[in-house]
């Protein structure tokens, strides 16, 4: 028996329970150290912040005493999962298949531990399936599958209910796929329980029939809620895409945006189901959102917390630093990289650099960054101390930009009043 306290205890109190086959059953069988496994589709070369959920629920069970399978489907991947989707998705060349598989293995590694006792395994399962022709396939694998049962499945369901798109053979092939990999790995590897977002719960069942049927052998299946706001929609969209794991893709600063800004209603979920932080701490934010909102306690432990875990000591300081430079910090030490992730939004205006080493009215810089209508407007904001250079306000309305005044490679921002930004680019 295992010391550390029941893995199916802590799912509980997080709310990571969705479904679940035979949970007294699961809860004994899980009392010793075993094999687990999660699906990831690699539809990207990264994970994005949807693919966390169930990326931790594999680091909880390693950190229990079980050992995590990450399955990445190489081979699933051209095929496309149904389920959750209301139209079919577009098919990848294993050439690029290949190159979301390697860029997901790298951000892998960050969560789980490869190395140890309980040694996290990473698994394609284009290794396997590669091997089988069509026809054996259909005769050792899909002889085990009644139609019937594969109709009522709500993945499959759903998408034969809707009006305006159907479901093709190839899709509803992909639940064969996925089933016979629980298969595989039970025998390959002893792995009888699946994890995975309550969407899957089909193709889990479908998993755990298939090895019954074929091998004669009890699996479990367990899920998880997906990671949704509390008005139904997914977690993890912006309006420039996805929030993605890999900051080239999603810089530090940006990742801890998304989260420093969720909101009151959604922050505690997010802590429970996305952290290690204990139920103690937790508690005690609750209580900071219904008593002091405004501070955002929960929001800011939530994104400080995700930032330094994925991104390390430097990304989290350089994402505190791009928020304290929005809250009015002097600005030193920057790139432009980093400048043009701050300020995306903000209008800019260019000047040549021959301009600014002649000297730029700080009147005239303003009207060309569109912080002011007009050089009378400039000069009145100046004045009445709400003109600020990289966050140092100016009193004086003769003051003349130079080369000095660059905090990058080539910006300089300006501000005028408390909150409005842009950037003055030199080429």
């Amino acid at each position: 028996m295992m010391n550390t306290p029941h893995i199916l205890d802590e799912l509980h109190w997080r709310g990571l329970v969705q479904q679940c086959t035979d949970e007294t059953m699961l809860r004994e069988f899980l009392s010793t150290s075993r094999t687990v496994y999660a699906g990831f589709d690699p539809t990207a070369p990264s994970l994005h912040c949807g693919s966390l959920l169930p990326l931790m629920m594999l680091r909880r069970f390693q950190r229990a005493g079980h050992t995590p399978i990450a399955l990445v489907g190489g081979a699933t991947g051209m095929i496309g999962d149904p389920s959750g989707k209301s139209q079919e998705r577009v098919l990848l060349s294993p050439d690029l298949l290949q190159e979301n598989v390697l860029g997901m293995q790298a951000q892998m590694s960050s969560v789980l531990d490869f190395d140890g006792k309980f040694a996290a395994r990473l698994v394609n399962n284009f290794d396997w399936m590669q091997n089988w022709s069509y026809i054996n396939f259909l005769r050792d694998v899909g002889k085990n599958f009644p139609v019937n049962v594969m109709l009522a499945k709500d993945s499959v369901k759903n998408r034969l209910q809707r009006d305006d798109s159907g479901l093709s053979y190839t899709e509803f092939s992909y639940m064969l796929l996925q089933a016979y990999d629980f298969a595989h790995l039970s025998e390959q590897y002893d792995c009888r329980l699946q994890i995975g977002g309550s969407d899957q719960w089909g193709n889990i069942t479908a998993g755990i029939d298939l090895a019954r049927r074929m091998h004669s052998k009890q699996l479990f299946g367990l899920t998880c809620p997906l990671l949704l706001t509390s008005d139904g929609r997914k977690m993890g969209k912006t309006e420039s895409g996805a929030v993605w794991l890999d900051p080239a893709r999603t810089s530090p600063y940006a990742f801890y945006q998304y989260w420093v800004n969720v909101g009151d209603a959604d922050v505690i979920m997010c802590l429970r189901f996305l952290t290690e932080l204990d139920e103690e701490e937790i508690q005690s934010l609750e209580l900071a959102v219904a008593d002091e909102p405004h501070k955002r306690e929960a929001q800011k432990r939530l994104a400080s917390w995700l930032t330094q875990f994925l991104h390390g000591d430097a990304g989290l300081n350089a994402a505190l630093k791009a928020t304290e430079i929005l809250f009015g910090a002097e600005i030193e030490g920057v790139s432009d990289l980093q400048l043009g992730e701050i300020f995306h939004d903000v209008p800019s205006g260019t000047i040549s650099s021959e301009q600014l080493s002649s000297g730029m009215p700080l009147v005239d810089a303003l009207v060309t960054v569109a912080l002011a209508k007009s050089k009378t407007e400039a000069r009145r904001t100046i004045e009445q101390g709400g003109g600020y250079v990289n966050n140092r306000r100016i009193n004086d309305a003769a003051y003349t930009l130079s080369r000095q005044d660059l905090v990058s490679e080539s910006i300089v921002v300006l501000r005028s009043g408390r909150k409005k930004f842009a950037l003055l680019r030199v080429t």
